[in-house]
């Protein structure tokens, strides 16, 4: 086939390889516009520019997708299908509608679940038993279009946003290949999705990574992980920012934990290698951490240099 690849991000790069790889014709990759980088404000590429100069490939970068002229410079490469990887711009019904197969999207979620910006994230957030990808034969909604091929990933019990963005990028590469040649063949058969079961997530920001511990332990600890390592979790003590990457659940009903209760957010026990503490539910075992201005660490470490001491609170 003949593809035009659409994709920014390190997600998307897998499935451009994957698609160069299995002999496919990229006649294009679209991007996003360079971004200006550091002080010196410097032109950096997205890794999805860089992957494609490294395989000598033509490289279009649209201001916006509804720019007539980038409309007809799609138009004039006759391609066969546009692939679309987390591009980060809505396409036109023109686009959408222009090659023989359509635009097809690679989206990191059990479609309709989690339609929007931040599957992945979510899907270790809310305690998902399994996650994966969905290949869409994309319209003008968001993340709505018919679906073409679905994997479904089960979660590992200390899955991370990061582990599962990177198992999900190869199993999304895999996939994309597969609904490609299903396509050609005329072997898939497109399936509308259930409105009535889609959820929505949005973009997610850096506040949203504050730690709120009159919630129980559990959930803490699943934000944690989902959030790790972007936007990543965090709490202040003495004023500094204190990201917390890695934490333990002790539960409240077991009476054996020796621990007393304390208000939300207070350091409860302090030993050699871990600290902690007392949450709205449960306690908040922390194992790995990092204060502001400096390096990430595991517990043990991190009290070696810093004194926390029992009765402290978190948070103000």
């Amino acid at each position: 086939m003949k593809v035009v690849f659409m994709g920014t991000p390190d997600f998307a790069v897998g499935t451009l390889k994957a698609v160069i790889d299995a002999g496919h014709e990229v006649v294009a990759v679209v991007t996003q516009p360079d971004k200006p980088k550091g002080r010196s404000k410097t032109p950096s590429f997205s890794p999805v520019k860089e992957e494609a100069v490294a395989q000598g490939l033509r490289v279009i970068q649209p201001e916006k997708a509804r720019d007539e002229a980038f409309i007809e410079e799609l138009r004039k490469l006759e391609a066969d299908v546009f692939v679309v990887v987390a591009f980060g711009q809505i396409l036109p019904a023109s686009i959408l509608n222009m090659p023989k197969y359509g635009c097809v999207n690679v989206h990191a979620s059990l479609l309709p679940k989690y339609r929007g910006a931040s599957p992945i994230q979510w899907a270790v957030i809310d305690g998902c038993e399994y996650s994966g990808v969905t290949t869409m034969q994309m319209d003008e909604g968001v993340d709505t279009g018919d679906i073409l091929m679905v994997e479904k990933v089960k979660l590992a019990p200390k899955e991370t946003g990061g582990s599962l963005f990177d198992r999900l990028s190869g199993v999304g590469a895999s996939l994309l290949v597969r609904t490609l040649e299903g396509l050609e063949k005329g072997t898939i058969t497109p399936v509308k999705q259930d409105d009535s079961q889609s959820t929505h997530v949005s973009m997610l920001s850096k506040a949203f990574g504050k730690l709120d511990f009159e919630k129980d332990a559990a959930s803490i600890e699943r934000l944690i992980r989902g959030l790790n390592p972007w936007p990543s979790a965090f709490t202040y003590f003495e004023g500094k920012m204190l990201k917390i990457w890695d934490a333990d659940v002790i539960d409240e009903s077991d009476d054996n934990t020796g621990l007393r209760k304390g208000v939300p957010g207070e350091v409860v026990e302090v030993d050699k290698d871990k600290f902690i503490i007392s949450c709205g539910d449960g306690f908040l075992v922390v194992n790995e951490l990092q204060m502001e201005g400096k390096k990430r660490m595991d517990c043990g470490s991190f009290l070696r240099g810093i004194q926390i001491k029992a009765g402290t609170v978190l948070g103000s």
